[in-house]
């Protein structure tokens, strides 16, 4: 089962990969975990990962650079129905538009905008970086078995703007920092994470397992 994390010069590929590689061992789940900028490497994937580290803008651009690979991510993902995971902007990046500084179009897989956050706690500094809970709003296989909620596990966030959906079917979770923010979308084949799995220690490793096993 071969998963690819996509590297399109956005995103901290090594721990990525290591955490994958960990999940898998963890959980003993058999994965090849590969680290690749080829659109036709996307033609031998099971799975794949969007990471994003930055801005929205220079995301986007970034993947647009490499010849090939926003139309391959089109053909895996929306026509053959690949399991895909989109982590931080790289989850934005899958939205209609990001508004950071200026309108910057995305993907436009999940309807919705990518704004700032706007704690209502003006002590609460910005980028929001730290651990946090999430909340489910809906049920989600990448959530089995996850303890959730005010008592649950902690997830690592590291972020000053986030994805709001127009639907509210595309929300999958959600976390607190004196505001509502956004921690996980998707529908169908396609989910995202605010948060930073290959950074949530306990929480991250088994939502990894989830994915490496999941079959929408």
């Amino acid at each position: 089962m071969k998963t690819v994390i996509i590297d399109y010069g956005s995103g901290n590929l090594h721990s990525a990969a290591k955490a994958f590689e960990r999940a898998a061992k963890d959980f003993k789940i058999k994965a090849d975990i590969v680290v690749s900028n080829r659109p036709e490497a996307l033609e031998k994937a099971e799975r794949i990962v969007l990471p994003g580290v930055g801005a929205f803008k220079d995301c986007y651009e970034g993947l647009l650079a490499i010849e090939g690979l926003r139309e391959a991510l089109q053909e895996q993902v929306i026509t053959k129905g690949k399991p895909i995971l989109g982590i931080c902007v790289g989850m934005q990046i899958m939205a209609t538009r990001g508004l950071e500084h200026e309108v910057t179009k995305g993907l436009g897989w999940i309807a919705g905008d990518v704004k700032p956050i706007a704690p209502s706690d003006p002590t609460l500094k910005i980028p929001h970086m730290g651990w946090n809970t999430i909340k489910p709003t809906s049920q989600h296989a990448l959530l089995d078995g996850i303890a959730t909620g005010d008592a649950g596990l902690h997830a690592y966030f590291v972020h000053s703007y986030h994805m709001e959906p127009t639907l509210p079917e595309d929300l999958i979770a959600t976390s607190d920092y004196a505001c509502e923010i956004t921690a996980m979308v998707g529908y169908d084949n396609i989910v995202g994470t605010q948060f930073h799995p290959e950074k949530s220690q306990t929480l991250g490793l088994a939502l990894i397992a989830n994915f490496l096993r999941w079959r929408p």
